[in-house]
């Protein structure tokens, strides 16, 4: 039966703290993430190899800042004055059966992924970054383009091992512990028991959050360490969920002549496979996600010659690029995928999923110009997916560059935004006139497929990154307002900005319910302070 109580445990080896590194060269790679979050400086960096040395790590130092690789486009994996503990050398894959995972927190992504391959076993809610680390993905309650499909990350842990700001170790399984009616916890360790409320505030229901402390009545314990960011306690060891089927893969590359009619096949795209899943078709249009490029990053894309890179050519007036991520049945070969393909729009085609994706394709009038790479064809795949890749590093040179020109401390401003889908084409509207109205070079793309998308500022001055701020905020308001979150996959992070949508989006009174649970777990604001809301 389930419990309102947790009671946490000694590690179950208790070790010395391992050194910490405190010299120049050795703290130079771990200054800042991927946001390159400025003013990056650590007390040390050290690397446990097992939960006893995390816990004596957590116990001996006033502040701690864990880590993984880094991906982090928040600055909440970027030091500011802490011991950084990097969980690099926490990299066991320890169990694997045939609906589990069990592993440390530094298994990178791809490496899961392709030990789960030898067993014919698949992790379906990898984010687009698949370095990332499994405990910087539950950290964040990471997603990617197949939430469409699969979901965040949140719905695939089972189970969860952390070390709590005292050093004692947390056992949670989903469905043991559940709050109280009233709607608190009680966890024990060896400082006592601490009663942690449950936050009021009401999330937004969309299939994307990244947006401080889990709230729900009801909720489980597990939930409210996924998505902390780090700042409620360190992730020493993990259960993924599994399924047991690798699916044939493959990727369309479809251009459309405008942003309304990108929208419209989508959502045919999307309803087609979610009358698939609710009838369980085997013929039927599987779409896992959907990637959106729209014109401003085409443009980018020609104007650093990664379209010709890649051999990627779009027909004259393309206003958007999808990235459709197909599902296929299980050893679907490329010969047998090329005959129906052919065959699609001949009556006496067979029904598939393949002749019913091309003459959906067909009837949006984009089948004669869109590109499939079909199971097996590994190097097509990963060329389409590096051009979606190279968008954000597009804009990233964009504000470097102006950097440089200026002189002024021109940074990336942008944004991490979902509403339901039936509300996207608004909010994508309100994008756009808002960037124009303060005559902002702007791109946007994502994960169309969720109604979540990054609209980012391109750039020229510092004041455009002060009008792009602004924008953001108001954007903030109206996602709120069309039933969306404006912090969806990455985090708050350190970010002044992200820390803002969060109070938009809960109010100061939602952020003193924040602050309350952290005072309860780590009264002395231990772990990861000034990540999610500063330190009081």
């Amino acid at each position: 039966m389930p419990t309102f109580r947790a009671k946490a445990r000694p590690p179950r080896r208790l070790r010395p703290a391992p050194p910490v590194a405190r010299d120049a060269e050795a703290l130079g790679a771990f200054l800042e993430d991927a946001a390159h979050y400025p003013g990056g400086h650590a007390a040390g960096v050290a690397f446990p190899h097992d939960e006893g040395e995390l816990a004596a790590l957590v116990r001996a130092h006033a502040r701690v800042l864990p880590i993984g690789a880094q991906s982090s486009v928040t600055g909440g994996a970027t030091p500011m004055g802490e011991v950084v503990v990097s969980t690099a050398r926490l990299n066991a894959i320890l169990e694997v059966t045939r609906d589990r995972v069990r592993l440390q927190p530094g298994v990178a992504l791809t490496t899961l992924q392709e030990r789960l391959a030898a067993d014919g076993l698949y992790y379906p809610p990898t984010p687009t970054y698949t370095g990332a680390f499994a405990g910087g993905v539950v950290a964040t309650n990471a997603s990617g383009a197949a939430t469409f499909k699969y979901g965040s990350t949140r719905g695939w842990v089972e189970a969860l091992t952390v070390v709590l700001a005292s050093g004692d170790v947390l056992d949670l399984t989903r469905g043991e512990v559940v709050a109280h009616p009233d709607g608190w916890f009680e966890i024990e360790d060896t400082t006592g028991t601490r009663r942690v409320p449950v936050p009021a505030y009401h999330m937004p229901d969309v299939p994307k959050r990244s947006a401080g402390y889990f709230a729900a009545a009801g909720m489980d314990l597990i939930d409210l360490f996924i998505g902390a960011e780090g700042t409620l306690g360190v992730v020493a060891e993990i259960v993924f969920r599994v399924i047991p089927r690798v699916p044939a893969a493959a990727l369309a590359l479809v251009p459309v002549l405008s942003e309304t009619r990108a929208i419209a096949l989508v959502r045919a795209l999307r309803e087609a496979s979610e009358r698939t899943w609710r009838a369980h078709d085997p013929c039927g249009i599987d779409v896992a996600g959907i990637e959106n490029l729209d014109r401003r990053c085409l443009q980018m894309l020609h104007e650093d010659g990664v379209d010709r890179k890649h051999d990627v050519s779009l027909p004259p007036g393309t206003e958007v690029a999808l990235l459709v991520q197909l599902e296929l049945p299980p050893g679907t070969s490329a010969a047998r995928a090329f005959d129906e393909i052919g065959a699609a729009l001949e009556p006496s085609a067979p029904d598939t999923p393949l002749v019913r994706l091309c003459r959906l394709l067909d009837a949006h009038g984009v089948l004669a110009t869109t590109e499939l790479a079909l199971p097996g064809d590994a190097r097509r795949a990963e060329q389409l997916l590096a051009v979606r890749e190279a968008v954000p590093t597009g804009v990233n040179q964009r504000v470097a560059e102006a950097k440089r020109a200026t002189g002024e401390p021109v940074e990336k401003t942008a944004a991490d935004m979902i509403v339901p889908f039936d509300r996207f084409a608004e909010m994508l509207a309100i994008y756009h006139n808002g960037f124009r109205r303060r005559g902002l070079d702007h791109a946007i793309w994502g994960h169309i497929s969720d109604g979540n998308v990054h609209p980012n500022v391109i750039p020229r001055s510092l004041a455009d990154v002060q009008a792009g701020k602004e924008a953001i905020l108001e954007f903030g308001l109206e996602v709120a307002r069309l039933g969306g979150c404006p912090l969806a996959e990455h985090g708050v992070g350190r970010s002044p900005v992200k820390q803002a949508l969060l109070r938009q989006l809960y109010g100061d009174e939602g952020i003193a319910e924040m602050r309350a649970v952290k005072r309860a777990l780590d009264p002395d604001w231990k772990l990861a302070p000034g990540v999610v809301f500063a330190a009081s």
